[in-house]
């Protein structure tokens, strides 16, 4: 069995897809939301990074060769922006980090 024909993977995606679209059209809002509500916001952003760091490894780890297609097109795709995988999470928590930052400086 092929890792895309894996039920698993496939609601993995799906979750993973749908919780960030979720999240990306709140955070439309977010200079809306209370101290707490920005807390909670990057909370769940940290949360949905994880997910998506954790679900990147198990491609990486993949001996299929359509996952390690898609790990090669991923990195394609960041190297014509100058950036690989690992620099855009980073550059993902720091940007969350600043945020938090942000956050915690009296008003």
């Amino acid at each position: 069995m092929g890792f895309f024909d894996s039920d698993i993977v496939q609601e993995e995606a799906k979750k993973l897809f749908s919780d960030y679209q979720s999240l990306v059209q709140l955070g439309s809002d977010y200079g809306k939301f209370d101290r707490e509500g920005k807390k909670l916001f990057i909370q769940q952003m940290e949360a949905l990074m994880e997910r998506y760091r954790i679900f990147m490894k198990r491609f990486e780890l993949s001996q299929d060769f359509m996952a390690q297609m898609t790990v090669e097109q991923l990195k394609t795709q960041l190297g014509q922006f100058g950036i690989t995988p690992q620099q855009m999470f980073d550059q993902m928590n720091l940007t969350l980090e600043r945020m938090k930052s942000e956050i915690e400086k009296p008003s």
